[in-house]
């Protein structure tokens, strides 16, 4: 059974792909998305849900019927390409919003395995799963898994996790106006530090929750603010990559807050992680990121890590100001960070190596263990 994936468009994306491919009979690579004019029956209703999570939103009612048509098209072919092709698992980078995730969502309806790749939050892994990325994959989302996995095995319940942030290193900026500065002065400071994410996003088109956006999660933090101890603040960074500034959300935060939401756009990332008291993000990987320097964390999005015990999961305003309001004395479950960091090391996430190309290859044992979950669920 050979493995057929979408191409990627980029070295380290493809070269992760076809090292998978290459344990399971080897790959079949397509350069575009089949087209297909045939409806199924439920053409109509994928293509809608892809076009409202797609990451480019066409603008005006002529561009909205061009992309619809275009998302039509693209399931259809889909679908119909793997109701020819059975015999294989259908592969793709990212694969949750607009084409790519009518890509596999056509795979899926044909009866066909899937497999989703992505970025890790770890340096030296990826993301391979059968089910979907980050807040969509197959990770358990029940604390006493972890505890049960670890329960009478040593390894699993030490520090061995806290090798795959060795080398974590914060973000390169693609912004002049957002940097990577040392932050040394900071430790004397009482802060939950918040760092943005890219606003349209997936994680936050797709899993910001209640917040909806990056700009409304700025104006609840405005509002919510009073409810801190005297004298702490909450301290914000944009993304290093987010094309568009929030200046303009952010001053008016600032002034609606009292000044107790400070912008610090200048400091390296992990350096106000780690004089901060507490992270606080959507669904950012710097909160669990954050797990490295043993930091309580709040969130407020859908997230594979936003599990009781692991993080606060503050799921509305209300929720929120009363986190706030215990800022002094948030904490979180030791043993069970352990557990769970223990496993995204050893059985989740697999390793990655990089050539002096700058091609990426994929530890066989854990690729085939992630190919043999894609057929397993399809039989189920």
């Amino acid at each position: 059974m050979v493995i057929t994936y979408l191409k990627g468009f980029s070295k380290k994306k493809d070269s992760f792909m076809s090292s998978v491919a290459q344990l399971d009979g080897g790959a079949r690579v397509l350069w575009t998305i089949p087209w297909s004019l045939r409806d199924f029956p439920e053409t109509l209703e994928r293509v809608e849900r892809a076009l409202t999570v797609a990451k480019r939103q066409p603008k005006g009612a002529m561009g909205r019927g061009l992309k619809r048509l275009l998302l039509r098209l693209q399931y259809n072919g889909s679908r119909r390409y793997f109701l020819r092709h059975p015999d294989t698992i259908a592969m793709c980078w990212n694969g949750v919003t607009g084409s790519r995730r009518l890509f596999m969502e056509g795979a899926r309806d044909a009866g066909v395995p899937t497999l989703y790749a992505e970025l890790a939050p770890f340096p030296g892994r990826m993301q391979l799963d059968h089910t979907g990325v980050n807040a969509l994959g197959s990770l358990p989302r029940d604390p006493r898994f972890y505890t049960a996995w670890a329960a009478g095995r040593a390894d699993r319940q030490g520090e061995g996790w806290r090798a795959l942030g060795d080398t974590l290193t914060a973000r390169a900026s693609r912004r002049s106006d957002v940097g990577q500065k040392s932050g040394a002065d900071l430790a004397q400071e009482n802060f939950i530090f918040v760092p943005l994410q890219v606003p349209n996003d997936s994680q936050i088109t797709l899993f910001s929750g209640w917040v909806r956006s990056v700009e409304n999660m700025i104006d609840m933090l405005a509002l919510a603010t009073p409810s801190l101890p005297e004298g702490w603040h909450i301290r914000i960074k944009e993304h290093p990559s987010a094309k568009i500034s929030l200046a303009d959300a952010l001053t008016r935060a600032v002034e609606i807050s009292g000044h107790r939401i400070r912008i610090d756009n200048d400091t390296d990332t992990f350096d106000q992680v780690r004089a901060s008291r507490a992270v606080l993000t959507i669904n950012s990987s710097v909160g669990l990121q954050a797990f490295f320097y043993d930091k309580p964390v709040i969130t407020f999005g859908e997230a594979f890590f936003a599990q009781p015990g692991l993080v606060h999961v503050a799921g509305s305003i209300e929720a929120l100001q009363e986190t706030l309001l215990e800022a002094e004395s948030l904490s979180f479950d030791p043993a069970l960070r352990a557990a769970f960091m223990n496993y995204l090391d050893e059985v989740h996430f697999p390793k990655v190596s990089s050539g002096d190309d700058g091609r990426v290859m994929v530890d066989e044992t854990a690729a085939k263990a992630c190919i043999h979950a894609a057929r397993q669920a399809i039989s189920h």
